[in-house]
């Protein structure tokens, strides 16, 4: 006998209320919001594992399901089709890179035009509402590299290198040219290969030896940078962007002045909490865009920072 509220209920009754229950259950995972995030990215950026707990812990905030989709190939074709098969599951929204809008562009818009919300993160601030997006979540980069080309200037710098990794980005080079607003800045094409990156800023400073600074665009980037540095036996003045255990171990060591933290995993976050919100509550959306950043991190508040600047930030 099941007794609920002093209240004595007898088998068949007992059976119906856990068969409602069991329905109840089913129905509503049966019914939870399913939501996928397709992003780019070379080898082994530590950014984008940030951004896919981002993505999880809002997902799991809301009662959604979530899937991550990650091109390492750096691929844009690869990275078309995968939206093209994501979009094609009828998502309640997606959230996507957008480096390069041109080879993205069509995937997005038949995306969108296939009734899938979706919203832009990271990369492509500028063509986002031109292909349908919803809004956009990310840093403006290259307001982020001129603030960047400001502090480096006025710490000395006069004349930089400017490692990127990923050709195809718009945000990276976007970086580059900001930071070259206040600093000359010579681009250096690498990859997302740590030695070749080390590898070809090597060359690059032998083959430069009036370069006092260096701009390396991302985290992993940062570290092989400084190995080249250090081989040399150089001292310049360099600045990166975005936050990792071991960035952080080169600011407390004095070898790196600051990295630019766009806070990549609002990037994640917030994406999954507006397409919640956007689903449930009439098409509600914020008034702008989200802008997740840009903060410099440096020696001044490193040990604070720390913590939080790898996988469970």
């Amino acid at each position: 006998m099941l007794i609920i509220n002093n209240l004595t209920i007898g088998e068949n009754m007992k059976k119906f209320l856990l068969s409602i229950a069991a329905l109840v259950f089913i129905t509503s995972s049966a019914f939870a919001e399913r939501y996928v995030m397709v992003t780019h990215g070379e080898g082994k950026d530590p950014f984008w594992p940030v951004v896919q707990k981002g993505g999880e812990d809002a997902a799991r905030a809301v009662g959604a399901d979530f899937e991550y989709i990650y091109n390492p190939s750096a691929d844009m074709a690869d990275m078309a089709s995968s939206i093209q098969a994501a979009a094609a599951t009828q998502p309640d929204g997606m959230v996507i890179s957008l480096p390069d809008p041109a080879a993205l562009g069509p995937a997005i818009q038949a995306a969108v035009a296939a009734g899938v919300p979706v919203i832009t993160m990271n990369s492509g601030l500028e063509s986002s509402a031109s292909l349908g997006a919803l809004m956009h979540v990310g840093q403006p980069e290259y307001l982020a590299g001129q603030s960047a080309g400001a502090r480096a200037a006025s710490e000395g710098a006069s004349n930089a290198l400017c490692m990127i990794q990923e050709q195809y980005n718009t945000a990276l080079s976007d970086r580059c040219n900001g930071y070259g607003e206040n600093v000359p800045v010579k681009f250096v094409d690498t990859t997302g290969d740590p030695a070749t990156i080390q590898t070809r800023a090597s060359a690059a400073l032998q083959a430069n030896p009036d370069i006092d600074a260096i701009l390396s665009v991302g985290p992993h980037v940062c570290v092989a940078v400084d190995k080249a540095v250090a081989d040399l036996g150089m001292t310049v003045h360099h600045s990166c962007f975005d936050l990792s255990p071991g960035v952080m171990d080169l600011i407390n060591a004095g070898r790196v002045s600051f990295t630019i933290d766009q806070q990549q995993r609002l990037q994640g976050y917030m994406p999954i909490i507006v397409l919640h919100l956007y689903n449930n509550g009439a098409g509600l959306l914020p008034g702008a865009n989200i802008p997740s950043g840009s903060g410099f991190v440096d020696v001044s508040n490193a040990s604070s920072v720390a913590a939080l600047a790898g996988i469970d930030r």
